[in-house]
This record gives structure tokens, C-alpha cells and sequence, in this order.
């Protein structure tokens, strides 16, 4: 990062009392007797056992046989032993233990597609639902460590299905519903799933798209494939293939409502999900019963404090780590959770403020993208819905720049909701660092790490640092954390551990000011050395999407002979704007007065987007593979891979 880096500004959000008194955290922390939030922060990361047992109390995590240790690190800090000899399933967690109690009558689950039809499930029907689906998975012979995919739209049958899967002992195996066959085999083969979960098709942007027949094709590469259950859900006509095949409503809907839980080893696999590396097969983070569920929840109760009573929409998909973490946390905390399956500005602009006067929502889960995209549409459609039912926002996938984040803050929130950035990742099970309703909040940042979260910013030597960029890293386990990569622990810990002994190394660079507030400013492996000067791509892409011509940016380093590396920046332009050489210069210009003539970039190209996962991610690797015409690896996670040809063209 460039060595004037500018931490922070001024707090523009304090919490209020009704804040504090209702929040979680002081609830937690009542309960232990901790007399503030600097406290808490210290014991959960100088005592991690104590800490997770007062989560898992807290949290009313069940066991059907008690643990016998909650932490054995006698393995190393890699490989720590969770909740050793204790048993239990989730799934008891998530409903079994609300059957007969007031929470079996409340709404779990709301959903609705692009043609506005909506339905509501109450945990008991959700329940029953999942008994249906555990028992027909059991009559196909699936159980305990079979490993099963989910390719579908964001349905109320993909979650009863990821949770018979649960039911039964068996391995989620989440996949991206945009995926292309040659994705979804990589995974499937490379867990050795037997069955598979999809749907005829799925409607986006009043489209239908074809999911059979891609699932079909990705059949014909795993072997170890024995059924697919398909939902009808679009009506485009699929080929069934005779003892593979089964339609979802004649082997699911005859079966009973009553079904067992297996009871298992508390460790044992609960989910693998793949994140696409750089080169090479992707990579499956492994967790278990006793891991993801209880860091989502915990990362739910204390950043964004939802109750029951309380409505959480985040835009997500299954196959996004952020679609498991809505359906774990919201129901162990007996809340409701809302999946839309559809584009959040689809038909219209309004269609995200539609959905949240429509349903109520609370807690609304967005991404700076997402924002930046409804920004540049304009402030009209904020104005057609009652927006009165939000009690904050959360944000994750992308480093903020300060004018979408303070359009979302005065525009939408009417500067009185918070906004809780979250960031951390898949092999996380949620976030390091998080706003909460305790902390005060500055624009772009977060306020602390996670509590349990031994977080830190270490320079190139390994020491800690404050206001300076540095890397990202972690000193102690905690219950969430991946169990290693499927069939590749060498490959997990060269990519945490092998950097400083006993420390975690995100890859995210980070920066923690004089007022502890923290910042994440992108990918390490994304920053552009430019004649010695570190400089981070987020540093370039705010001070262009400032300009109201530009609604988002990518600034990319590429080799050159004197400096090392030269910038190229790639810029998506308002509806409205057409590329010219006077714009080019002026944004040119905007860097040069604020970052220094030796900052100038090489070219300012211009495209009409810029390559994204689904989770709005902008794949800054695959803008300069393809600006440099190399592999750009592995794009499956891509929700827009035309791009990459896009930008080859670009000028």
C-alpha cells in the first residue's frame, strides 16, 4: 500500500441505548460477568476453551453425549480436537428441539422468485418436510459420510434438502448455481458424491436457464454418482435416465413425516465447500457439525444481533459460504431468514426495497457492488418503499469505497442505522473482523475483530502494527475454523500456516488505526509495487468511483521494465456516460493530484463490467490475466465469464 495511506475519519454512528440493552453481546456478557466489550475481547482470545464453552451454553448447542474436552491442541494449532467424544446432530439445533415449543408455530423460512410469489414455512412444516426428504435419501440407501451436491436456485427445496442431508449424517456438498457442468463434476468427482440435488431450470432476469441438462453433463464425469433428485421448478422439459433420476415430488412428497436423526460424532463432516484457487483443482474447505453452524450463529447473534421476531435477508447463493451461514445461524437462533430467487434489481432498480417493505426485513445483507450498481440508478426508487422495518445493515465480499458506503448510510438508513462490515472467509466459517450494536461506527470500517478472533496486522518482519498496511493473521484457534482441505492437508497448511510458525495468514492486507477501528483493504496478492511504493487496488478504485461518471473500478499492476510494475485501471461507466479521451484524462488527472505523478496510470480502459463471483467479488487476478492475454485459471466461480473476453478487447 502506498505509504500515506489515510486511516479513518470521524465516527458518524453511536448505539444507542435501545442498541445496547437489546443486543446480544451485553446479554453474553451478563451472563459471564464481563464488564465491557475490550474485556470480552481479551479473555475469548487468551482463554479460547472458556470461550467456547460459553458460546456453545449461550448459544444452547445440544449434545446428545456430553463432550469430554472442549480443546486439545495436542496436534498443533493447525489441527486442534474440538469437543472431543461428544455426539450429537445439528439438525437437532435447528429444529428437532423446537418441536413441541412456541418457535415450531414462528416463521423460519420466507421465499419468493421474480414473479413476485412469495410463501412463508414455520419451523414445524420445514421440519416435516426435511423427515420427508431424510426418509427418501434412506430409501435410496444414502447415510452417515455420503457425500451429496446441491446445484439448485435459491428455493425452499434446496434448504430442506441441505438439511435432510443433515438429518441423515451425511456431507453437504454446496455448488454455485451458475456453475458450467465442468465445475460441478470437479467437485462432485473430487468428494466422490453419490447424489445429487438440482432443478429442471431456474428463471433469472425473466430467463429461463436449463440446470438439468447441465447437471446431466457434469453426470457423465463421476463415476461415483448413483442418483440425482430433480425438482420441477420452471417447467423446461428434462431428460430422466431410468435408476438414476427421480423426480422430487414422486419420491419425496409420498414419504413420511416422521424420521430419525443419526446421531454422530460431533466432529464429524458436516460440509466441504469448494473456493477456486489460482491454479490447480479447487480448493474444499471441510467442516463439521460442531464448527461452521456455531461460528455463523455466533457471528449472526453478536454482529448483526438477530432475534427471533427479526427478518435477515442477505443476497447470496447456496454455493456462496454466505447461504449455509443464513440458514445455520438464523435457525439455531430461532429467527427468520429470507432466500428472493431472483436478481436484487430485477424487473427494476426497486426490486431489493421492494423486498423489504414487502417482507419486513430487519437485517439486510448486501455487498458494496450490489450498492454501487443501485446507486448509479439513482436515489427514486429508494423513495417508492417504506424502508422504516431495517434495523441495520451487513456488508461483505468487497472493500468499501467511502461514497457507496455513505449513500447507503444517509441515503437508505436515513443516518441512523449502522452499517456492520464483516469479512473473513469460507475457511473462516464467517468473519475475523465485524461491526457490532456495542462499537461505534466510521465509514468503511470495522469496529473490532470477532469475539473468540485473535486477530492481528503484522508487517513484513512479523510484527504487530497500527496504522500501517500490513497482513492480516490470526494467533489462535477458534471452533469455526476449516478442518483442512478435503484430501489435501498439505495444501492447507501451506496456504495458512507456512509463513510464521503458529500463525494463521489470511492473504488480506489490513490496517488498524489509532482509534482500533479496522480496515481490510483487499487481497495481498492484489497489490501493485510501482518504484518501490506499495499501493493497493482500493486506494485507485475509490477515488474513481467518486466520479459520477464511474460506477466501478479495478486497478491492476502489469510488469514494466524501470518501475517494476505500471497501473492499468478498468472502469464500468454510469448508463448514461460514453468513453471518451476527455474522461480518461480526468480520471487520470483525479489520481494524479491525489496519489503523485510516479502513481500515473498506464492506460484507463473502459468495459461494461468487470468479472465478479456471485457474491459480488471482483476477480482482480482474472482483470490482469486477461489484460496480459495468460490463463487466467480457474473462472467457474465467475457469474459473468464473458467479461474476461470483454477485457481483452477493451480499449
Amino acid at each position: 500500500m502506498s505509504e500515506d495511506y489515510s486511516f479513518g475519519g470521524e465516527f458518524i454512528w453511536w448505539p444507542t441505548a435501545e442498541y445496547i440493552d437489546q443486543a446480544h453481546l451485553t446479554r453474553f456478557m451478563l451472563q459471564e460477568d464481563i464488564a465491557d466489550f475490550e474485556t470480552l475481547m481479551q479473555r475469548s482470545t487468551e482463554d479460547v476453551a472458556w470461550f467456547t464453552e460459553a458460546i456453545l451454553q449461550y448459544l444452547d448447542i445440544q449434545f446428545q453425549t456430553p463432550y469430554r474436552n472442549i480443546l486439545d491442541l495436542s496436534k498443533g494449532i493447525a489441527w486442534p480436537q474440538w469437543v472431543s467424544g461428544g455426539k450429537m446432530n445439528i439438525i437437532h439445533n435447528l429444529l428437532d428441539k423446537y418441536m413441541g415449543s412456541d418457535i415450531e408455530h414462528w416463521p423460519a423460512l420466507i421465499t419468493e422468485d421474480e414473479t413476485g410469489e412469495a410463501n412463508t414455512f414455520t419451523y414445524g412444516e420445514l421440519y416435516r418436510r426435511v423427515n420427508q426428504t431424510a426418509n427418501a435419501l434412506r430409501s435410496l440407501g444414502l447415510g452417515p459420510g455420503d457425500a451429496i451436491g446441491l446445484y439448485m436456485p435459491m428455493t425452499r427445496e434446496i434448504v430442506v434438502a441441505m438439511l435432510a442431508i443433515v438429518k441423515i449424517g451425511g456431507i453437504i456438498l454446496p455448488l454455485f448455481s451458475g456453475y458450467g457442468s465442468g465445475a460441478v463434476a470437479t467437485r462432485l468427482a473430487d468428494a466422490n458424491a453419490k447424489a445429487l440435488f438440482t432443478a429442471d431450470g431456474a428463471q433469472r432476469r425473466g430467463r429461463l436457464i436449463g440446470m438439468k441438462s447441465v447437471a446431466d453433463q457434469a453426470a457423465e464425469r463421476v463415476p461415483s454418482l448413483q442418483h440425482m433428485i430433480v425438482t420441477k421448478r420452471v417447467g423446461i422439459e428434462s431428460e430422466m435416465v431410468p435408476g438414476r433420476d427421480h423426480w422430487w415430488h414422486e419420491l419425496v412428497d409420498v414419504q413420511s413425516t416422521h424420521a430419525a436423526t443419526e446421531i454422530i460424532d460431533a466432529e464429524s463432516v458436516l460440509m466441504i465447500i469448494y473456493t477456486s484457487g489460482t491454479t490447480g483443482r479447487p480448493k474444499g474447505a471441510v467442516h463439521t457439525h460442531a464448527g461452521f453452524p456455531i461460528k455463523a450463529s455466533q457471528d449472526m447473534a453478536f454482529g448483526t444481533d438477530l432475534h427471533p421476531g427479526q427478518r435477515f435477508y442477505w443476497m447470496t447463493d447456496m454455493g456462496w459460504m454466505m447461504g449455509p451461514w443464513l440458514v445455520f445461524g438464523a435457525m439455531i437462533l430461532g429467527s427468520t431468514f429470507i432466500l428472493y430467487d431472483g436478481a436484487p434489481n430485477y424487473p427494476s432498480p426497486a426490486k431489493l426495497w421492494e423486498l423489504v417493505e414487502k417482507h419486513q426485513i430487519t437485517q439486510l445483507g448486501i455487498s458494496p457492488t450490489l450498492i454501487r450498481t443501485l446507486m448509479s440508478a439513482g436515489d427514486q426508487h429508494l423513495k417508492m418503499h417504506d424502508l422504516s422495518s431495517i434495523k441495520l445493515f451487513a456488508s461483505t465480499g468487497e472493500p468499501w469505497n467511502p461514497d457507496p458506503w455513505m449513500w447507503l448510510f444517509e441515503k437508505v438508513g436515513g443516518g441512523s442505522k449502522p452499517i456492520i462490515n464483516y469479512s473473513g472467509g469460507t475457511e473462516i466459517s464467517g468473519g475475523i473482523v465485524m461491526g457490532n450494536p456495542l462499537l461505534p461506527v466510521k465509514p468503511t470500517a470495522f469496529s473490532a475483530p470477532c469475539p473468540g478472533i485473535a486477530a492481528d496486522v503484522f508487517d513484513e518482519e512479523g510484527n504487530s502494527v497500527r496504522n500501517q498496511v500490513g497482513e492480516l493473521v490470526i494467533k489462535a484457534p477458534w471452533i469455526g475454523m476449516t478442518r483442512g482441505f478435503w484430501g489435501d492437508p498439505e495444501r492447507y497448511e501451506e496456504t495458512y500456516w507456512s509463513r510464521w510458525p503458529g500463525v494463521w495468514v489470511q492473504g488480506d492486507f489490513a490496517a488498524i488505526d489509532s482509534d482500533g477501528q479496522w480496515y481490510i483493504l483487499g487481497r495481498s496478492d492484489d497489490t501493485i509495487k510501482i518504484a518501490g511504493k506499495r499501493l493497493g487496488p482500493a486506494e485507485v478504485e475509490s477515488l474513481l468511483v467518486a466520479h459520477p461518471a464511474v460506477v466501478e473500478a479495478a486497478a491492476i499492476g502489469i510488469p514494466h521494465e524501470v518501475k517494476g510494475s505500471a497501473l492499468v485501471v478498468y472502469c464500468v461507466l454510469t448508463a448514461d456516460q460514453q468513453p471518451s479521451d476527455e474522461l480518461r484524462s480526468e480520471l487520470k488527472g483525479s489520481i494524479v493530484s491525489s496519489l503523485g505523478k510516479s502513481l500515473t496510470p498506464e492506460e484507463i480502459l473502459f468495459i461494461d463490467d468487470l468479472p465478479k463471483t456471485r457474491n459480488a467479488k471482483v476477480m482482480r487476478r482474472m482483470v490482469r490475466a486477461a489484460h496480459l492475454g495468460i490463463d487466467p485459471g480457474d473462472t467457474s466461480s465467475l457469474v459473468n465469464p464473458e467479461s474476461i473476453t470483454a477485457i481483452k478487447k477493451a480499449t
